[in-house]
């Protein structure tokens, strides 16, 4: 038999200050190793040393420099996704750097990893400005809970709707509370918590409303947020994150594979004779779970289409409405990449916008025979 060529293949195990690299052939498995510090110019010297297959590491926060690099330097690499079922190490009782990035390199070698989209730079930048966002929002949402258990401690629970958090009421609570030298007795203190935390609260709305204004910018210059936009009940935050997340979608095949990255597919349980399916996967982004299923549910007043995929689901019954919620979440990500995917604006499907026909209006000709 004629013997395999002989490819080499670059494993670096990263870390935020110092790296072990790889090098491994396939024909034989030999391997070397080398540290080295995770700095780009390191990594240039590293990936000049000698000339590769292509390079894998590991997803993680250093992942874009490099392989921006290796995009630079025209090698190929590939970013393992370290949640399959591949990469844990149950029950192993040695683990170093030196048997991760020894793993990475057979794992490659084999065919058995998971790829991940790395996408270019900008994109990045503006998917981790969108996300800042959403967790500025959380923060915003726990500081008005704190503020809320504060004055349910001193009976003056207000109530938990948004006009809680209207002008009048801010200004209310502005006149409850004072700073924290100005509390002479240990009773009053609960007033100068309230000021640090009313401060706190006005800061993160200022922060919002100022992305706010950054993200609605960028989204007004990019086509594709504004043709996501024509869909009733799709606003720009939703818009922008599937926008920033699918990044090309052509490299998604089937509307069942974008809805598997959104980890909105359900899990599959299959031994022998039994086969069913569980709970929906989690995988991915989950702002844009989070998002999608809450524009499902303003789709029920802003979107007819939308409302009626929503009752067919649900069939009226208040048991399957979050189920019904979630399957809409999942729809409306399909109806977004379809449209980046074709560069068309909204229109309803044709098979809901055409009326069934009904039997007796049928002619005879078009009957079935027999």
């Amino acid at each position: 038999m004629p013997r395999r060529s002989a490819r080499l293949i670059l494993a670096i195990d990263l870390g935020k200050a110092k790296s072990l690299a790889c090098w491994y052939r396939t024909d034989d498995a030999t391997h070397e190793f080398r540290a080295v510090r995770t700095r780009p110019d390191d990594f240039r010297t590293l990936l000049a040393d000698r000339p590769v297959e292509r390079v894998v590491i590991e997803v993680c926060d250093a992942a874009g420099w490099v392989v921006d690099l290796c995009r630079t330097l025209g090698i190929p690499s590939q970013v393992a996704n370290t949640n399959q079922a591949a990469w844990r190490w149950r029950n192993v009782k040695n683990k170093s750097d030196r048997e991760d990035a020894l793993k990475l390199a057979r794992l490659s070698a084999m065919g058995q990893l998971w790829p991940v989209h790395v996408p270019e730079k900008p994109v990045r930048e503006w998917r981790s400005l969108i996300l800042y966002r959403h967790k500025l929002v959380d923060r915003r949402t726990s500081v008005r809970n704190a503020i809320h258990a504060i004055l349910v401690a001193q009976g003056r629970a207000v109530p938990g709707r948004r006009s809680a958090w209207s002008d009048d009421s801010m200004s209310g609570l502005a006149d409850l509370a004072r700073p924290l030298g100005e509390c002479t007795t240990m009773e009053d203190l609960w007033r100068g918590h309230l000021r640090m935390e009313l401060d706190h609260l006005d800061e993160l709305c200022r922060r919002v409303a100022e992305l706010d204004r950054e993200l609605d910018a960028l989204g007004e210059a990019d086509a594709r947020v504004r043709r996501l936009r024509t869909i009733p009940g799709v606003g720009p935050r939703l818009s922008e994150l599937v926008v920033a997340m699918i990044d090309d979608p052509k490299r998604f095949g089937s509307a069942r594979q974008v809805s598997a990255y959104a980890g909105l597919v359900p899990r599959r349980y299959q031994s022998g004779e039994m086969d069913r399916s569980g709970r929906i996967s989690k995988a991915g982004c989950g702002k844009l779970r989070k998002l999608l299923t809450e524009i499902a549910w303003g789709m029920l007043r802003h979107n007819p289409h939308g409302a009626g995929v929503f009752n067919r689901i649900s069939k009226g019954q208040k048991t399957r409405r979050k189920q019904a919620a979630v399957a809409l979440g999942r729809k409306v990500l399909c109806w977004c990449w379809a449209m980046l995917r074709d560069g068309a604006d909204w229109r309803v499907p044709a098979a809901a916008a055409r009326p069934k026909p009904t039997l007796a209006a049928a002619p005879p000709a078009a009957l079935p025979c027999g």
